[in-house]
């Protein structure tokens, strides 16, 4: 196949799988779903030649964060009669913004010419020992700052869920 089919291929899940994370009733079958429109994100990663930044999206998003999500929803419970109403008041504003967001995206698609997608060529800057020699040497403080900050959220987290003794 070539690479051109393989991309509007996994284009066109991504775009499905995010369609039916936004318009699922069932909040599982969105939490799913989301999972195969990263791993169709994860695919267009390796097309980059970017096999690192794949496995790290799958193993973090996909693998991490949805299985945080599914525990969430699952843990919820999403009864109709205990969702609080929203105010016609709050109806407008989500629709205003809404309706912004769209006119920007179709002022940026409108400003940008699209062409036909040529693969890039095969260099190796997406490789582990690359990425591994770039974090860290330059970007050595970046990379400790957020970590620090990722040791701060995890702390907050715990603070924030922990239960109060009376």
């Amino acid at each position: 196949m070539s690479s051109q089919l393989i991309f509007y291929i996994l284009s066109a899940l991504s775009i499905v799988s995010a369609l039916f994370v936004v318009f699922s009733r069932s909040p599982i079958y969105s939490v799913l779903s989301l999972i195969v429109c990263f791993f169709s994100i994860a695919g267009h990663y390796v097309m980059l030649n970017a096999q690192f930044l794949a496995i790290v999206h799958i193993i973090v998003y996909a693998g991490a964060i949805m299985v945080l999500m599914l525990f969430t929803v699952m843990l919820l419970n999403l009864n109709k009669s205990t969702e609080p109403h929203k105010t016609n008041l709050t109806k407008i504003m989500a629709i205003v913004s809404g309706g912004l967001l769209m006119l920007t995206l179709l002022a940026s698609i409108k400003a940008e010419k699209l062409g036909v997608y040529k693969a890039p060529e095969v260099s190796d800057i997406g490789y582990v020992q690359n990425v591994g020699m770039k974090l860290f040497t330059d970007f050595l403080l970046p990379f400790e700052i957020s970590s620090v900050l990722f040791v701060s959220a995890m702390i907050a987290a715990v603070v924030l869920a922990k239960k109060e003794r009376n």
